[in-house]
């Protein structure tokens, strides 16, 4: 008889505190993509979006179902701790972008990816526009998003024609606050004709999605209704729309500021993140979120 002795098996050291769980089993639906997001359009199904800012948090999102994860230079306020988004660097946009981009493939995800092109990056040139959004695609983004209407036309064009699908932004655009006055509505009465006049612009410049961001829900399904070929996202801008987004931290209710009226703390009768951020996207699916009597102007 032998005297040797079976080594012990080895054992899987525990994981470090914050980090991801292995991948999951193979995604039980097929990744988001420009087509995909078109025939959701189409039929009518509604889009639900969230930001992210970090891996876990992205995973999560994913799981639940979440059909478009937004990497927003929200990030100043939420992560850093600004004043408002005009502060935020590409770098720190491509960061959090890699960082959004290496949860879901830990997890296998299937969520469409966008980025915010942040202050700065993007006024100078169409050129500079190109090169700001590279760095983002190549951190793991499939689509970048930029504010304002008018002269973003042609970027919107320039970046299209070089295979860069652009989210277009108009309402209530947080890079230029200044300029407008603070936060407050925007579209009302005779401006609500050239916001519809830079929305088409936009649609025919090859933009793919359009963040309605504080305008009349009344204007907003108006355009949602006009344009075919671009899906409106809205946010603060009635259950109109094509799609719907939040800030992740204002959805949960830890904001640190004053809440948005167009928030719906869907933490208050969730159980957990993961039960609300499941509770947020059937909320947009069925349109029982948001509620134009609460939640729009």
């Amino acid at each position: 008889m032998s005297n040797t002795t079976t080594p012990p098996p080895e054992t899987t050291p525990a994981s470090p505190y914050g980090t991801l769980p292995p991948a999951s089993l193979p995604a039980s639906r097929k990744p988001l993509s420009l087509p995909r997001l078109a025939d959701m359009h189409a039929r009518g199904e509604k889009i639900s979006m969230l930001t992210a800012y970090d891996a876990t948090f992205a995973a999560m999102a994913d799981a639940a179902g979440i059909d478009c994860l937004l990497v927003g230079d929200s990030l100043g306020m939420v992560c850093q701790g600004l004043n408002s988004t005009v502060g935020v660097s590409l770098d720190a946009m491509r960061y959090h972008t890699d960082s959004v981009s290496r949860g879901l493939r830990r997890v296998q995800g299937t969520a469409w990816l966008i980025a915010d092109l942040p202050f700065g990056s993007y006024q100078e040139s169409r050129e500079q526009a190109l090169r700001s959004a590279t760095v983002l695609m190549q951190a793991g983004a499939h689509m970048v998003k930029l504010e304002g209407g008018g002269w973003t036309t042609e970027t919107v064009r320039f970046l299209v024609e070089r295979g860069i699908p652009v989210c277009a932004h108009l309402g209530l655009t947080p890079q230029t606050v200044h300029a407008l006055g603070g936060y407050r509505v925007q579209g009302k009465g005779d401006a609500g004709a050239l916001l519809k006049q830079q929305a088409h612009a936009l649609q025919d410049a090859g933009a793919t999605m359009l963040v309605l961001e504080m305008v009349p829900a009344a204007l907003a399904a108006e355009l949602t209704a006009e344009l075919k070929h671009c899906a409106t996202i809205g946010i603060g801008a009635g259950k109109g729309t094509a799609g719907q987004v939040l800030v992740l931290h204002d959805m949960l209710g830890i904001n640190l500021g004053k809440m948005p009226k167009f928030v719906r703390n869907f933490m208050a009768d969730a159980p957990g993140v993961l039960p609300a951020l499941e509770a947020y996207v059937q909320a947009v699916k069925d349109g029982s979120f948001p509620d134009d009597q609460l939640h729009a102007w």
